[in-house]
C-alpha cells in the first residue's frame, strides 16, 4: 500500500456531544424524551433532504425550531451547545500535511461550509471539503468515496477514512480504502498512527 490521503469524517469524530445537558434540558421543555428529540433534529425525512441538498440546511433548521416553539439561534445554542471541537485531534490533522493530503467528508446540510468558516473556524486543515449537501449525495454510497478520492488527487487505495458509523466504513472498504473505526481519539490516533507506520515499513 501507499498511503498518500487521510479522510475525516466531521460530526462524531472531530465534533463530538461531551454531555446531554442542554439537550435534556430542551427535550424536557419541549415535552418529549431526549431520544425523541434526537430522532426528530437527526432522523426525519426532511433532514435526510436536507443531506443530499434538497432541501436548504438554513430553512430545515428554522422548521424544527418552529416546530419546537424556538428560534434557530435558541435550537442552536439549546441543541447542539455541548457540541465541541477536539483541538488535540486537530493538532494531529494539521500536522499530517504536508506529507499527506487531507479531506474532510461529512453527511451535512449544504450550511456545514458557513459552520466551518464561524463557529468552528478549520477549513485551513484540510486539503477539500466534501458535504453531502453540496454534492447530493451521502455516505454509504460508493460515488463520495470516489469523489473525495478524485478532489484528493488519489486512488481509493491510497487513502484513510475515519469515521464513527460502521456502515460509512463499510462503504469506504467496498470502493478500496483503507479505514479506521472511530470509537475514542485515543484509540483512533492509535489505528491510524499504526497504519501509517507500516506503510513506511514496507516502502
Amino acid at each position: 500500500m501507499n498511503i498518500k490521503a487521510v479522510i475525516w469524517d466531521f460530526g462524531g469524530v472531530l465534533v463530538r456531544t461531551d454531555a446531554n445537558n442542554r439537550r435534556d434540558a430542551l427535550a424536557q421543555h419541549v415535552g418529549l424524551s431526549r431520544e425523541a428529540l434526537e430522532a426528530r433534529v437527526f432522523d426525519a425525512d426532511n433532514r435526510r433532504q436536507a443531506q443530499i441538498g434538497a432541501v436548504d440546511g438554513e430553512v430545515y433548521l428554522q422548521e424544527v425550531a418552529a416546530e419546537l416553539g424556538l428560534s434557530v439561534g435558541e435550537l442552536r445554542q439549546t441543541f447542539f451547545g455541548d457540541d465541541h471541537l477536539d483541538q488535540t485531534l486537530m493538532a494531529y490533522i494539521r500536522a499530517l500535511r504536508p506529507q499527506y493530503r487531507v479531506g474532510l467528508l461529512s453527511n451535512a446540510m449544504n450550511n456545514l461550509r458557513e459552520v466551518l468558516q464561524t463557529q468552528y473556524p478549520i477549513l485551513d486543515a484540510f486539503d477539500t471539503l466534501i458535504i453531502s449537501g453540496e454534492v447530493g449525495v451521502m455516505k454509504p454510497h460508493p460515488a463520495i468515496y470516489l469523489l473525495a478520492a478524485e478532489r484528493l488527487g488519489v486512488q481509493p487505495g491510497e487513502a484513510v477514512f475515519v469515521d464513527d458509523f460502521e456502515q460509512n466504513i463499510a462503504g469506504a472498504r467496498q470502493v478500496g480504502m483503507h479505514t479506521v473505526h472511530f470509537q475514542s481519539r485515543e484509540q483512533t490516533l492509535q489505528a491510524l498512527g499504526d497504519l501509517l507506520a507500516a506503510e513506511h515499513q514496507t516502502q
